[in-house]
């Protein structure tokens, strides 16, 4: 053990008075993460915590690690060793998996739509944006016509106050305009009642439901669970979904595996992994 995490260990028994099963675990954890370095302790950034705990898919296990290694850097500057900003917070992740919807399904549902008049027309735009950009129901609600640029939506109302750019597909760009044209309004809002007055929350998710029978936020998580299958970056689905930390994308990290592994069983020679 080195000198460093020996003296976090009297620190953390002197100065905490913490159990002995609690200053093991957080050594245990500082130990770890030590060892998966090419420095030292003294000169990580947030990355270098990233790549980390990007080693571990149990959200409980995540937040118990980031809290041995804040800990640590905690008491690295309070005894002035070094004064290290990490800048990482636990998240609440969801005890279960979030439920997803396959490409097909969510297809298939919008081609049954009947587009006849502009509320049909709304209807499946509505279902392809959602999918489209990933964006929250509250997100969706308050779209403006003016928060479309060319390819890209502006999402001004995000968690946070933060606004971030999200492209749209092309096909739902073509049934906004679609709808947006037959609407023959001027009203500034993208989504709207019979009224022609902003859609509420609870008619986005009376409309999921009816096509879909699942809330608005299923076709978020569809959206995140297409591009991690498709082999996007975690952190690039991260910055789409306005995630303020990677721990909370982490989530959708358990529909890898299964599909790693059948691009290897079709494409490689040797993949084959049963008799």
């Amino acid at each position: 053990m080195s000198d460093l995490i020996e003296a976090f260990r009297e620190y953390l028994t002197i100065n905490r008075g913490l159990s002995k099963n609690s200053i093991s675990a957080y050594i245990a954890d500082i130990e770890q993460f030590e060892a998966s370095l090419k420095k030292g302790l003294l000169k990580v950034d947030s990355s270098d915590v990233i790549n980390f705990l990007g080693r571990f898919k149990n959200a409980r296990t995540l937040n118990r690690k980031l809290s041995s290694i804040n800990t640590f850097y905690n008491f690295c500057k309070e005894l002035e060793f070094a004064n290290i900003e990490l800048n990482l917070q636990s998240s609440k992740i969801p005890a279960s998996l979030p439920n997803f919807l396959e490409h097909n399904e969510i297809m298939k549902a919008v081609e049954s739509i009947e587009a006849k008049n502009w509320l049909g027309l709304r209807d499946r735009a509505l279902l392809l944006f959602l999918y489209a950009t990933g964006v929250r129901v509250s997100e969706a609600v308050n779209a403006k016509r003016q928060d479309l640029e060319g390819n890209w939506l502006k999402v001004r109302f995000a968690k946070g106050e933060k606004e971030r750019l999200v492209p749209i597909a092309r096909v739902a760009q073509f049934a906004l305009e679609l709808y947006l044209r037959e609407r023959r309004d001027s009203e500034p809002y993208l989504f709207v009642n019979y009224l022609k007055k902003p859609l509420s929350r609870i008619s986005v998710f009376k409309i999921t439901k009816k096509y879909l029978g699942v809330s608005p936020h299923v076709l978020r998580h569809s959206y995140a669970s297409s591009l991690i299958i498709g082999g996007a970056d975690l952190r690039v689905v991260q910055e789409l979904l306005g995630h303020s930390s990677l721990i909370t994308t982490q989530i959708y990290t358990h529909i890898q595996k299964p599909h790693l592994k059948e691009t290897i069983e079709k494409y490689h020679p040797l993949g084959k992994f049963e008799n």
